[in-house]
């Protein structure tokens, strides 16, 4: 369903939440080529209500479209505005963006707050037990995207503003990955999600957390081990 917004009395204004919802807007959003619509589509209603509320579209219903060869629908806002399809396309966004998309012209002080939009709509969190290092714990966090240039930005931004390096590879399917692991993601995960009074979907928040809970739980598992097994070897 499209709705349309009224262009004159619309403000852009960078915030946090706005911030957050261009980070949406540039992983699971879509510009048309008419020069004046937009759309964001998630599987989670939860997310595309937040990403409502976040670019103040008030008066724009969400509706729901189908996607790929299935029949299932999936939430969707869609509405028309000039103003604000002008002002994305200044900043580095623009149609067909997949793989052609590359820096954004976000300023350093919203960058986390976009970064968490990435996350929430592209990215992911996930983790596994190595058998390689005696069933150790290992984690990362990822921003998926088909072009290489915009996951180079990220990486180099991420490392001017908190020193962390990530890695990038191939996802195959033409789609690449941006990680970071262990220690590095859980300081890149409190940089985005620095305050409890922000937009986030609440899922990965979760399931974020759970997975630090289970590192943590393991590393005092770990250190009693090596502590029992230290005394036992005392003569």
């Amino acid at each position: 369903m499209r709705g349309s917004q009224k262009n004159k009395n619309y403000k852009i204004k960078l915030t946090p939440e706005f911030a957050y919802a261009i980070g949406l807007l540039t992983t699971d959003g879509n510009l048309s080529k008419d020069g004046r619509h937009l759309e964001f589509t998630s599987n989670d209603i939860q997310l595309v209500k937040t990403f409502k509320k976040c670019m103040n579209l008030i008066d724009v219903e969400i509706g729901t479209k189908t996607s790929g060869s299935t029949d299932k629908r999936y939430p969707r806002i869609q509405f028309s505005n000039v103003k604000l399809y002008k002002w994305l396309l200044k900043i580095g966004l623009m149609p067909n963006k997949s793989k052609a998309i590359s820096k954004l012209e976000i300023p350093n002080k919203y960058f986390f707050d976009f970064l968490r939009g990435c996350f929430d709509g592209d990215g992911t969190i996930y983790s596994f037990w190595d058998s390689r290092w005696h069933s150790s714990f290992m984690f990362y966090i990822a921003f998926s995207s088909a072009s290489l240039n915009f996951l180079k930005w990220l990486q180099e931004k991420i490392k001017n503003l908190c020193r962390l390096n990530g890695s990038i590879g191939s996802a195959g399917n033409n789609t690449y990955l941006l990680r970071y692991a262990k220690e590095e993601s859980v300081i890149l995960f409190n940089k985005m999600f620095y305050s409890d009074n922000i937009p986030f979907l609440q899922r990965k928040y979760e399931k974020a957390r759970k997975i630090f809970q289970i590192n943590i739980n393991y590393n005092e598992q770990s250190q009693f081990a090596q502590v029992e097994k230290l005394e036992n070897s005392l003569p």
